[in-house]
């Protein structure tokens, strides 16, 4: 089961927390704010109960979840069965342009072969995948920019 995103924001700056007020403020067990201890979080003192304080509490979270990120490098995209950045296999990227100016790009991941996916501009494609092949197909029409109705369109029939 993946990891629960915390909203530090949650948490107030000038207040203190008891181990339990934790846990009941961001939806965590009581072990896990233990567990939170052990990784580094400072209580105020040693004494009875345990209180951290707010401000503190907030920067654990979010040094946490900064070095949890894994920001994918110029050529990579992030493959969700690796959970890890991986260059395309075979070095080849489609784009599929959604409008004018952005679109998907899709490849194979290089390693399990997982389908890979990541949003870009077109103006940004040299930048985002330099010296891969980039293969660019339109965006498919829309059915209301259409000339014609359809073949099984009931409009314009008489009855």
């Amino acid at each position: 089961m993946a990891a629960k995103r915390l909203n530090s924001r949650l948490i107030k700056l000038h207040h203190s927390y008891a181990i339990e007020e934790i846990s009941r403020a961001l939806g965590v067990h009581k072990n896990t704010v233990r567990g939170w201890r052990t990784r580094g979080l400072l209580p105020i003192d040693s004494s009875r109960p345990i209180l951290f304080q707010g401000r503190v509490l907030r920067e654990f979270l979010e040094r946490e979840r900064n070095a949890a990120k894994r920001p994918c490098p110029p050529g990579h995209f992030y493959c969700l069965r690796c959970r890890t950045p991986r260059p395309p296999a075979f070095g080849m990227v489609d784009y599929s342009a959604r409008n004018a100016t952005s679109g998907n790009l899709s490849a194979l991941c290089g390693t399990c072969g997982t389908l890979m996916h990541r949003r870009a501009s077109l103006a940004s494609l040299p930048a985002i995948m330099p010296g891969i092949d980039v293969q660019v197909t339109q965006a498919p029409s829309r059915i209301g920019e259409c000339a014609e109705a359809p073949s099984n369109c009931d409009k314009g029939r008489s009855r």
